[in-house]
């Protein structure tokens, strides 16, 4: 006797007969690699002007003769750099303070104490 929950006569993905798909059509796309890649979308839907090669991770284009150029990555980034561009020193040095402030206070120290 079958264990589980099996559903007999069914497989993964299998779908009733009366099933009929959205109607697709494919767009291909081109990365300056060389590499052709084809997605399906709706019929219906507008076509996204880049796509993301799958292969080399590179930005490509509709046009197979003039495929996009490389997206240009931003430099690593700290966290201490993100939050650099949030706050200024001013903003930064009251923050501090405050912590410290709430630090000191659930030791059970006085704030005066450094």
């Amino acid at each position: 006797m079958p264990h589980g929950n099996v559903i007999r006569g069914a497989r993964v993905g299998s779908a009733p007969e009366r099933y009929e798909p959205a109607p697709r059509r494919a767009v291909t796309y081109w990365c300056r690699n060389g590499h052709r890649v084809e997605i399906l979308i709706a019929e219906e839907a507008v076509a996204p002007p880049q796509w993301d090669c799958p292969r080399c991770g590179h930005p490509a284009g509709r046009d197979a003769q003039n495929p996009p150029g490389r997206s240009r990555t931003e430099p690593y980034k700290s966290h201490l750099a993100y939050v650099k561009e949030r706050r200024t020193d001013e903003e930064g040095a009251a923050l501090l303070a405050e912590a410290l402030a709430d630090l000191r206070r659930r030791r059970g120290r006085p704030a005066a104490e450094r």
